[in-house]
């Protein structure tokens, strides 16, 4: 192996650590960020996660996404039994590389679960999401599928990986209905805070950081340095997002709410995830700031619609990966789109229509095939097993039902949380259950 191959497989597989890691980030997060009767089962489901997609994106999931076959998918390269190319990374690598993706994007779904989905449903869903859902979208637009061909720009997966997790999220919280409680007798949402705002805090700081995996890890090599300029337009975005969803969250409630701070960082770097190769570093800002301020209004459209997203993936994952699709039709620059050769250069940059057409179309395509082969996989599973847990179950929580962890005073109405009838008065008035 050459020097310069060593590096770029070294660099890599540091890269796909740097995003697996992130999966510490996801639980850290969901488990502040829900009640703490359920915190065991979210950081537990967590690992399953990570287990299932480990092995159903080794035996199918790679293939379908990389492997060779026609424009809608892949048909050879079950369980990595592909050719050794040589002068070119290792296909064991690529597939971790790979994986971690496949995994950040299932742990975004999962958001749609929260605090009221069956264990089981975890371990079939992720099995099907990561051998027929996201290798499908994958393969379109990286593995030399027809909205490739369009040249559709998303550098690192702002809808291969996060509209795609956002669409599922979206598709389970609409099936299994809102938590206990969240709505009053007059359809008003109630606010249901989390557990810990330092775990929230901790949790998004450590996928922030597993984001320059993500984006400068996708030039898949050192050569030129060019990840560092990845880096840093993925790290503008975040910063812009912050202070941007601070600034909308305060003018509509007058207070500095953590869980929308740190989601406007979540939306922001969704949104440069497409776009960090293609634009310039003042773009970036702009990507980012406008994401952070809409995950905040659109969370609070989205809850007033009646659709009880307890994480938000589906404003912070969903709307902003849509955002950031489209911002290269607006901001792709020339020389960056030269230099990458993908796609046309953006409207802003006098490339006319075409460029903001080709993402439209694939933002269109990817979530109508995810809405319905996610509906239709939960439907069956539903069917078979049922989606929701009882409501005894959720009323004690997850890490109870599930796990067989007794909590003892969990939270300042923890006795009355081991009585049903009790309990459901607590969440009648809003209260933390």
């Amino acid at each position: 192996m050459s020097v310069p191959l060593l590096l770029d497989t070294v660099w890599v597989l540091l890269a796909a650590l740097l995003v697996i890691f992130m999966q510490v980030g996801f639980a850290l997060l969901e488990a502040g960020s829900a009640h703490l009767k359920h915190a065991g089962h979210i950081a537990s489901k967590q690992l399953i996660s990570f287990a299932t997609a480990s092995l159903f994106f080794w035996a199918f999931g790679y293939a379908v996404t990389f492997g060779a076959g026609n424009e809608w998918f892949g048909t050879n390269g079950w369980f990595l039994a592909l050719p050794v190319e040589k002068g070119k990374i290792p296909v064991e690598v690529l597939y971790l590389f790979q994986l971690s993706f496949a995994a950040v994007s299932l742990a975004i779904a999962w958001g749609g679960f929260a605090e009221r989905a069956k264990l089981i449903v975890y371990l079939l869903f992720g099995a099907l999401y990561t051998s027929i859902i996201y290798p499908v979208v994958g393969h379109w637009i990286w593995g030399g599928g027809w909205l490739s061909a369009l040249g559709a720009q998303d550098f690192a997966g702002s809808t291969v990986v996060h509209l795609q997790g956002g669409i599922a999220a979206l598709i389970a919280t609409l099936l299994l209905k809102p938590r206990i409680g969240k709505y009053g007798p007059d359809g008003k949402p109630k606010t249901m805070q989390g557990n810990n705002p330092v775990l929230i805090t901790a949790g998004t700081m450590i996928i922030w950081l597993g984001w320059f995996g993500f984006n400068a890890g996708s030039t898949l090599g050192t050569k030129d340095g060019f990840f560092g300029y990845v880096a840093l337009t993925t790290n503008l975005a975040a910063a812009a997002g912050v202070l941007s969803a601070w600034l909308a969250v305060y003018a509509m409630t007058k207070k500095a709410d953590i869980p929308s701070i740190a989601n406007g960082a979540l939306a922001a770097l969704v949104a440069i995830t497409a776009a960090c190769a293609f634009v310039e570093p003042w773009a970036a800002v702009v990507i980012g700031a406008v994401a952070g301020a809409m995950s905040v209004w659109t969370a609070t459209v989205i809850e007033r619609m009646g659709v009880d997203d307890p994480i938000g993936a589906f404003s912070v994952h969903g709307l902003a990966g849509i955002w950031g699709t489209l911002s290269t039709g607006f901001f792709a620059s020339p020389h960056l789109v030269e230099y990458i050769g993908i796609g046309r250069p953006g409207l802003f940059y006098g490339g006319g229509w075409t460029q903001l057409g080709v993402q439209a179309l694939s933002v269109l395509v990817a979530a109508a095939y995810v809405a319905v082969v996610s509906w239709a996989i939960l439907w069956v599973v539903d069917k078979l097993f049922g989606l929701r847990i009882s409501q005894e179950e959720e009323i004690k929580g997850l890490d109870w039902s599930e796990h067989g962890i007794e909590p003892e005073a969990v939270t300042k109405d923890a006795p009355a949380a081991t009585k049903p009838a009790a309990a459901l008065r607590a969440s009648a008035t809003g209260e933390a259950i």
